[in-house]
């Protein structure tokens, strides 16, 4: 004789699939990941972690692109005298003068009234004429005018 089983009540599995967090929690990795490099924007300068030594006389002439206090950029570059120009220009002479003579420094000289978005966007022009490092020049602390 067959044995009749009451009826077997299937319980609720209490568990929690994480299977589509994981996805989302990827795509959130690589969208992070992908943006990162477009937020993190800025321009790269070689600061001295001690008081600064003035240029030695062997090095070359510097390339000197300077900000006044109105906001006017101007370039000195070895014997022409300065000259009264947009970033577009002036990054295209520093990046012409650069690629005959790649060794020769470059220094920016910001006046201390100029606003520091002046001297960041001249920064940042330099940096895209392939300036591979920017100095900041500065003047002993004795020597105010």
């Amino acid at each position: 004789m067959m044995q009749v089983h009451p009826r077997s009540k299937k319980r609720a599995v209490a568990e929690i699939n994480v299977v589509p967090y994981i996805d989302v929690m990827l795509v959130l990795l690589i969208i992070f990941m992908a943006t990162a490099p477009v937020i993190m924007q800025g321009v790269t300068v070689d600061l001295p972690q001690a008081d600064s030594q003035p240029m030695s006389e062997d090095q070359k002439v510097p390339v000197v692109a300077s900000v006044d206090a109105t906001g006017r950029y101007f370039l000195d570059i070895g014997d022409s005298h300065r000259e009264t120009l947009d970033l577009v220009d002036l990054a295209g002479q520093v990046a012409q003068y650069l690629r005959m003579n790649p060794e020769s420094p470059v220094v920016v000289q910001g006046d201390a009234k100029v606003p520091y978005d002046a001297v960041v966007q001249l920064m940042a022009a330099l940096k895209e004429a392939g300036v591979p490092s920017v100095g900041l020049m500065t003047e002993p602390v004795g020597n105010k005018k």
